[in-house]
């Protein structure tokens, strides 16, 4: 009786539930090699795929690997073994007892029907509006919750039927008895057959019970949740409506009168409710410089609208405004270019011009246009602004410890867009500059000058309204190695936040272009990351694992530890520098086996990781655009305005970009033999001066009465903190653009 009573799935016996998708997990000999053999694995059975760490400890920050079950197929070998095959791979696997393997296997069998469900699902729903992560997390939780209630249910009906079958023969067996000798054990049996039925039926109420509990508590979530996004939906629909009509208003009213006013009057008395006579409404118009004036009555559907979509208005090109707080107007923001020409396709001799390049600074050597891209090497430095919102969001932060690990993924972030950019920017010329005006959009402007030619060094200031300040000196030294090109950035770059004060400090890690002579060229970063908050003494290092082939590592790896002055670790971060970083927070810690250095290593236990920063995916057509992010597209796009010495106005750059590559080199060459002119000049003043018997200065080791070049929108002065001599903006250049003053500017072009 003990015996059948134990093989029967109870409420409270584990054989009851089948292995949840999202919970099955423990241990399995996983085979390595022929020296190894198997080796103890921890398995994790989570959304459809098979995850193995060498420890539970390892879960919080390291997988070593996973098989996704959708398209993956389970056999099972001798005793205890099971195989799984997926992409090509196959991977053997060993449980501790048959019970247990055979467990395992129902579990995978389980997720691999339910993952094949959820991916047929998602390819036929393709067209849908995204749903938000955790709406996605909860609704997915849900389901699987019923599904596996409703695995209960099956497995209790058909343990039910196989039971009730078996009471009923006993019973038909216990009426053909005739005094028997066997009556005492027939009936035995009988009874024993009813308490297993019993014990089924009650293991099934409770199933049944749970399930339409669960099933009532989201149902009335999902009807509120429901009823909520229809009434949004339906306010939705008429605000648009609204809008639409009034934005036909206002085009009619332009094109009955679009030249003999700088604005159209307003209605007359007894039109459109004029609740406020004094403010205006005014919206750009294409090509031309014309505004649009109307009462505030006339736009208030366009502010409501406005306060109602709040960001979601910001990524509209056509209803992208702003507000100038000066005259209280709304104004329409001007829309950057999205695409630039197609990259021709020329071929070059790559090796004829290398070859007697090795071991020397590339920065030195003429090259032709054909190893570039159409950007200067400062355009280059002001497109790490490209995540500026993670600053944004640092800005805000309480926590010194929070905003480290958002300064650190703001660090890692200006690598994402060089995973396929093998081409070199133009040199900058002396004096040369570049501005980026981004106020409207992301509340930020920056403004970056060479200052040196030889070493090539560039100078660069960012500052944002929305509560910090970004300044570097960095100079370029590349080598070319035969078979690869290595370039290392040279200088601090400095971040200092408004509310808090605290200034941080890093430097930049080394790129390397391999496959120089043969092969595809690709591009890898590789070094080390010392982030420190010079204020509150907290660090962090960031670790960039070097590409290698023999790796089992995931290729372009980041990981780093945020410690505080004591040298306490808080944070975890993980990720890769072209797709995105995480953070986990660290709730304990201890020391693990030895590592190959004969240290111990620490095993830290996390919490869940948090999403610091994502790739934004690359504009449609890149790979002929140059692989050019969305932000690198409008770098180069004319504007008005700019200083003469703007990068937008370098000629050989311009042709370049239209294709023209034969006229560009031309004026490449050009603008490189006059800067040598100039540079043979300063030379001869300078050794002019030492003849006449000049003292020399110590820092710069020139003649006192000689200055030489001097940079036009920034001095040279020591970090106050660091102690280090680098450039400082001084001013004026805005000012400057405000009044379009540039007589003091070099003709550079």
């Amino acid at each position: 009786m003990d015996e059948l009573v134990k093989s029967l799935p109870s409420p409270t016996l584990p054989g009851l539930h089948l292995p949840c998708l999202d919970a099955h997990k423990g241990w399995l000999f996983k085979w390595t090699n022929y020296l190894k053999g198997y080796q103890r694995r921890w398995f994790v059975l989570s959304n459809g795929l098979l995850s193995y760490y060498r420890t539970q400890a390892e879960m919080a920050h390291t997988c070593r690997g996973t098989i996704p079950l959708a398209t993956a197929h389970i056999g099972v070998g001798d005793t205890c073994h099971l195989v799984l095959t997926s992409g090509g791979r196959s991977y053997h696997l060993k449980a501790t007892s048959e019970a247990e393997c055979q467990r395992w296997v129902s579990a995978l069998q389980q997720a691999k029907a339910n993952a094949t469900v959820l991916m047929h699902h998602s390819d036929d729903s393709g067209d849908e509006a995204p749903i938000p992560h955790e709406e996605r997390a909860l609704t997915q939780g849900v389901l699987k919750t019923l599904a596996n209630k409703l695995d209960d249910l099956s497995t209790c009906n058909e343990l039910i039927g196989k039971h009730g079958a078996a009471l009923q023969r006993s019973l038909s067996e216990l009426e053909e008895l005739r005094a028997s000798t066997d009556s005492t054990d027939k009936v035995k049996a009988v009874n024993e057959r009813a308490t297993l039925f019993r014990i089924t039926s009650n293991a099934m109420i409770n199933a049944c019970r749970d399930f339409l509990d669960v099933a009532e508590s989201h149902s009335r979530r999902w009807q509120k949740a429901l009823h909520y996004e229809r009434e949004q939906r339906h306010h939705l629909e008429e605000t648009i409506e609204q809008l639409a009509k009034q934005h036909n208003s206002l085009e009619r009213a332009w094109r009955e009168n679009p030249t003999s006013y700088t604005g159209v009057e307003r209605p007359q008395e007894g039109d459109v409710s004029d609740d406020n006579e004094e403010a205006e409404f005014f919206d750009a118009m294409e090509d031309s410089a014309a505004f649009i004036t109307v009462t505030a009555a006339k736009c208030l559907l366009y502010q409501r609208a406005i306060s109602f979509f709040g960001v979601c208005f910001l990524h509209l090109p056509s209803l992208w405004f702003f507000k100038d707080t000066s005259t209280n107007h709304m104004q329409l923001r001007r829309t950057r270019r999205t695409r630039i020409p197609d990259k021709p396709n020329y071929s070059l001799n790559l090796w004829s011009i290398m070859k007697n390049c090795i071991g020397k600074d590339l920065s030195r050597i003429p090259m032709p246009v054909n190893f570039n891209e159409p950007l200067s090497m400062l355009q280059r430095l002001t497109e790490d602004l490209e995540y500026s919102e993670l600053l944004d969001r640092a800005a805000r932060c309480d926590s010194s410890l929070e905003q480290m690990c958002l300064v650190a993924a703001f660090s890692v972030s200006s690598y994402s867009t060089t995973v396929h950019r093998t081409a070199k920017p133009f040199n900058p010329l002396l004096g040369e500059t570049y501005e980026l005006d981004r106020l409207e959009e992301y509340g930020y402007r920056s403004i970056s000058e060479q200052v040196s030619h030889h070493p090539p060094a560039a100078a660069h200031h960012v500052t944002s309204q929305r509560g910090w300040t970004l300044w570097q000196h960095i100079t370029i030294d590349s080598k070319f190695r035969g078979k690869y090109i290595s370039v290392m950035p040279l200088g601090n770059i400095h971040l200092q936040f408004h509310s808090s004060g605290n200034h941080y400090v890093w430097s930049k890690v080394t790129s390397t272009v391999h496959n120089i002579i043969v092969g595809k060229l690709w591009i890898d970063q590789s070094g080390d990351i010392d982030i420190v908050n010079t204020t509150t003494k907290d660090t962090c290092r960031l670790k960039f694992s070097p590409y290698s082939y023999f790796s089992r590592e995931v290729p372009r790896k980041v990981t780093g530890v945020v410690e505080d002055r004591e040298g306490s670790a808080h944070y975890i971060l993980s990720g890769t520098w072209d797709d995105k970083m995480e953070s986990a927070k660290i709730v304990d810690s201890s020391q693990g086996c030895g590592g190959s250095e004969g240290k111990q290593k620490t095993v830290y236990q996390t919490l869940q990781p948090k999403l610091l920063w994502k790739k934004y995916p690359l504009p449609e057509n890149a790979e002929n655009m140059h692989f050019f992010s969305s932000l690198a597209l409008t770098l180069n796009e004319p504007e008005e305005g700019v200083a003469p010495t703007d990068s937008r106005l370098r000629p050989d750059q311009r042709l370049m970009e239209a294709g023209l590559w034969d006229e560009a080199n031309t004026q490449k060459q050009r603008l490189e033999e006059r800067q040598r002119q100039e540079r043979k000049k300063r030379e001869a003043q300078a050794n002019q001066a030492l003849e006449d018997g000049e003292f020399m200065d110590r820092q710069s080791f020139c003649p006192l009465s000689f200055q030489g070049y001097q940079p036009l929108w920034f001095d040279r002065r020591t970090e106050e903190n660091t102690g280090e001599t680098t450039y400082f903006y001084k001013g004026g250049y805005w000012e400057a653009k405000e009044r379009q003053n540039w007589s003091q500017c070099p003709k550079i072009f």
